[in-house]
């Protein structure tokens, strides 16, 4: 049956049987039982399908990461402990030493510094652009050693609605994949897929939970990129691996499961940044709301963003559903239906003022999140983004005055009213 996407966040990804628990059970176990040894090593080869230790796969996190799946369009996902590590598995699991990505320099600041330094370590350079940036620089921008391209649909904080399907044309072309993190819209609100993107990541953490109980993250598989064309660039998935006694993940696998069969059973089991299955369960819990939560967090955004454009106490706005926004006619494209409730702006007198007026709010709470039921806002220069220079801050779109709000899903008007009288206050 072929369900509408609404009907997905609360049903996907499990189908009890007769007799089975009608809610995802939590399968609160590090381990599982076999009745022989030959059994079990049928698992640890690949040539069975099972469990055998939650580092790697757990029932519960499995029909979550289905249910994910399904609602991007995917062929096959994984959970991971938190966004970082889904993006850090996304990339690492075809770039290894030598190798070399294209990124969008309006990403989230740990994301940055992920790419930028951490992996950088690991022999693996990235070359920034601008998500505007003209044709010529985008096509600089490849190496012959490049192995992927990396953006965020709505960057965070800078809210630049990147242009999925340009960037994709741009990844073929030179025969990579493009990794979108959907984290902000979700696939509520856009499916990368549908444009061309090949692999989707999210910090689960975000809108997907929606409740800031558990910290998590996701990798979602299209199944759509051909690693056998470019057999050459990927040889971890078209080349034996030996760690596996020779399996080849394309031929075993397909081009459907390939992925992220080989980021399970290779990166999970070396780097074991799983996501605990307690933490699956509320996340399947806030999945099953998501789209009924979305609809007011971006009307909470919207109203917000145009209630500050114009206000003399702010100096700028943005926001991608606001008309004028440098985003807007990419938004209209992409998300036509609304983007997230996150906004940001300038409060006239720079840092000093947006901090007094950050501690002004009494609904809004300062914390280092977002994308939350509860409305929250962050100064980014100042906590998120520190570690980046002021070049870098500039190249991501991210300026002293700037003030993250993320609205919630509390009344619009009352969200509203609280900004008016922390701004009166300054």
């Amino acid at each position: 049956m072929n369900t509408s996407i609404e009907t997905r966040c609360v049903q996907g990804g499990y189908r009890p049987g007769n007799g089975e628990p009608r809610q995802i059970p939590i399968v609160q176990s590090t381990t599982f039982k076999y009745d022989s040894s030959s059994e079990m090593g049928k698992l640890f080869d690949l040539e069975a399908e099972g469990y055998f230790y939650t580092r790697l796969q757990n029932p519960t996190n499995d029909h979550v990461a289905a249910k994910i799946a399904e609602l991007e369009g995917g062929t096959a996902a994984m959970l991971t402990s938190s966004g970082q590590a889904a993006n850090f598995f996304a990339v690492f699991n075809i770039a290894g030493c030598g190798d070399h990505v294209v990124a969008s320099s309006a990403i989230y600041g740990g994301t940055f510094n992920l790419l930028a330094v951490t992996m950088a370590r690991m022999g693996i350079e990235t070359t920034f652009v601008s998500p505007r940036c003209n044709d010529a620089e985008l096509e600089a921008a490849f190496k012959p050693n490049t192995k992927c391209v990396f953006g965020e649909t709505i960057a965070n904080p800078a809210l630049a609605v990147f242009d999925i399907e340009r960037f994709a044309q741009a990844a073929h072309a030179h025969g990579v994949p493009l990794i979108v993190d959907n984290t902000f819209p979700t696939p509520i609100n856009c499916r990368p897929f549908e444009w061309g993107a090949d692999i989707v990541t999210h910090s689960t953490t975000k809108y997907m939970d929606g409740h800031g109980c558990g910290v998590g993250g996701a990798v979602v598989d299209s199944g759509h990129f051909d690693w056998t064309t470019h057999a050459e660039s990927f040889p971890g998935l078209t080349t034996p691996d030996e760690s596996y006694h020779g399996v080849i993940y394309t031929e075993r696998f397909g081009l459907e499961g390939a992925f992220i069969t080989k980021a399970t059973s290779q990166l999970m089991r070396d780097f074991g940044a799983i996501q605990s299955p307690q933490n699956a369960f509320y996340l399947n819990l806030g999945l099953e709301s998501l789209h009924v939560r979305m609809r007011q967090h971006c009307d909470n955004g919207q109203a917000l963003a145009e209630y500050l454009n114009g206000h003399p106490k702010i100096s700028w706005v943005r926001y991608p559903g606001l008309p004028g926004d440098e985003s807007y006619v990419l938004a209209q494209k992409y998300m036509p239906h609304g983007t997230c409730g996150v906004v940001s702006f300038g409060v006239a007198g720079g840092r000093a003022k947006a901090e007094e007026f950050m501690g002004n709010l009494k609904l809004a709470q300062i914390a280092t999140h977002v994308a939350d039921a509860r409305t929250c806002c962050l100064h980014p220069a100042s906590s998120t983004h520190r570690q980046m220079t002021d070049a870098e801050l500039e190249a991501a779109g991210i300026s002293g005055d700037l003030v993250r709000l993320s609205c919630g899903i509390e009344a619009t008007q009352d969200l509203i009213e609280d900004v008016e009288q922390a701004l009166a206050a300054i």
